[in-house]
């Protein structure tokens, strides 16, 4: 049972192979089992997941149907889920529990989604290698020596290891992307507003934006429509129509125009990688897709860009976790200054500290024009690349990371290292513009991932591209060995 695909699962309980009941038992006894080599999760909620599946089967029985309805998944935690602790992986909010659902929570609890638990990610989402968590590192299944990426790894490593179908997770400037293709995954961060933020714990609020991670492009397509949709409680939510995903899987890629940067394939990108990707090019120009290298030529800027607007972004939101208002408060404080400084101090990690302290001083009077003004004035730049680009492709082609996962703690003196490993996602999230990795092979062992860049709101393109390539190609049907 642990081996099906979401849509699969779908199949089954419609007919009546097997109950939401059954299956959530198999997954909950699967996680307790092998989650301790991966340390995946941080809360499991057995309780509520039973509740869920019964309630999920009545609803069956009651001649409900969809493709949700008794489907298991995780969320990462940073969705406030009601009454169960919501941590963004820090000791800062290890006793917080939420007093309400995230919109994307509720919207996929109506649709019938069983709720195992909640992954383990890195702290407030700073991190490309899920090590930053408070609760510890999670491990990769393909490799336990190595990450599993970040900041959503909890989420990838757990669907990876076929703990669970599928997860939510979120991506600021690459956290869907960069696991999924760590794992072996297909991972989507829709356009931004597509996805409500309301209820998601904020690190760059200009950035941040939820999506599906699973196995196939089929079933991020059935996740993601019960996560998309207008909400009127967010504010940078847009009122775009949400088409029906599953339907445009099917579609046709002859004549498809897509568009590979000539900037994609520098010195910084693993040679093995680049061969990987020239193989994903011919296998769509198989399917019929015409294949243009096209220029983006300020990608180059777009990393220093990126590591401006969002630390700064991250000390204003941040600003709220002080002792008083949210958050871990500090024994016996001597007067406020002191609750400020040990409260902070002692419930953020190291990286959150630094990204805090970037943000502030590059928002600081006299630095404001020469860093934030400008990052802001480079990422403007960056979005007109694209729709410069999009006037001649339909899409746009490349690696998803320029190596694959590292091993644990090999970055951990250098977080520089880490950020350049960003380079082919941030851009994505600096333009708002959707993005989706799917897997295209292996490097020594570890999974490599293709990405696939569209205009907004055409996150269905995105779906049928990666559902037909995976039609006609198996990386992604390959499980770690020992899951």
């Amino acid at each position: 049972m642990h081996q099906m695909t979401l849509a699969e699962i779908a199949r089954g309980l419609a007919d009546k192979k097997f109950s939401s009941e059954e299956l959530t038992k198999v997954l909950l006894a699967r996680i307790t089992q092998l989650d301790p080599q991966l340390n995946s999760f941080i809360t499991l909620t057995q309780e509520l997941a039973l509740e869920q599946a019964k309630a999920a089967d009545v609803r069956r029985a009651n001649g409900e149907s969809g493709a949700l309805l008794g489907a298991p998944i995780a969320h990462k935690d940073l969705f406030c889920t009601q009454g169960i602790r919501t941590s963004c992986g820090s000791k800062m909010l290890d006793n917080f529990k939420a007093p309400y659902d995230a919109t994307v929570v509720s919207k996929l609890a109506a649709a019938g989604t069983v709720t195992l638990g909640k992954t383990n990610m890195d702290e407030f989402a700073m991190g490309s290698a899920n090590e930053s968590s408070w609760y510890g590192a999670v491990k990769n299944p393909w490799n336990l020596e190595h990450v599993p990426g970040g900041s959503s790894g909890g989420s990838a490593a757990a669907v990876a290891a076929r703990l669970l179908p599928a997860a939510t997770a979120t991506d600021t400037g690459g956290s869907i992307r960069q696991p999924a293709a760590f794992t072996n995954l297909t991972g989507l961060k829709p356009t931004y507003g597509r996805v409500s933020r309301w209820g998601m714990i904020a690190y760059a609020s200009s950035l941040d934006q939820g999506g599906p991670l699973a196995r196939t492009a089929e079933d991020c397509a059935i996740l993601l429509q019960g996560m998309a949709g207008f909400d009127p409680n967010d504010s940078t939510s847009i009122d775009e129509p949400v088409p029906d995903y599953a339907a445009g899987l099917n579609g046709s890629l002859q004549g498809l125009r897509i568009g590979v940067p000539k900037e994609y394939f520098g010195a910084g990108l693993d040679p093995r990688i680049a061969d990987l990707i020239q193989n994903s090019i011919k296998e769509l120009q198989k399917l019929g897709a015409v294949i243009k290298e096209i220029s983006l030529p300020n990608m180059q800027h777009a990393i220093p860009a990126y590591y401006v607007i969002a630390p700064a972004e991250a000390s204003s939101n941040l600003s709220r976790f002080d002792g008083v208002r949210f958050g871990h408060r500090c024994a016996d404080p001597k007067n406020l200054e002191d609750l400020y400084k040990r409260s902070r101090g002692e419930g953020f990690g190291a990286e959150v500290q630094r990204r805090i302290m970037v943000g502030a001083y590059a928002l600081s009077a006299g630095y404001y024009d020469a860093y934030y003004l400008k990052a802001q004035k480079i990422r403007r730049l960056v979005k007109n690349d694209f729709m410069a680009a999009f006037n001649e492709v339909d899409i746009i082609l490349g690696p998803t990371t320029p190596n694959p996962a590292w091993k644990l703690g090999a970055k951990n003196s250098d977080p520089v290292a880490a950020y350049l490993e960003d380079v082919y996602t941030i851009t994505a999230n600096l333009a708002g513009l959707p993005g989706l990795s799917m897997p295209a092979g292996f490097v020594d062992g570890l999974p490599v991932g293709v990405q696939l860049l569209a205009p907004y709101f055409q996150e269905g393109r995105l779906l049928n591209v990666a559902h037909q390539y995976q039609l006609n190609t198996d990386w992604h049907t390959r499980t770690p060995t020992g899951f």
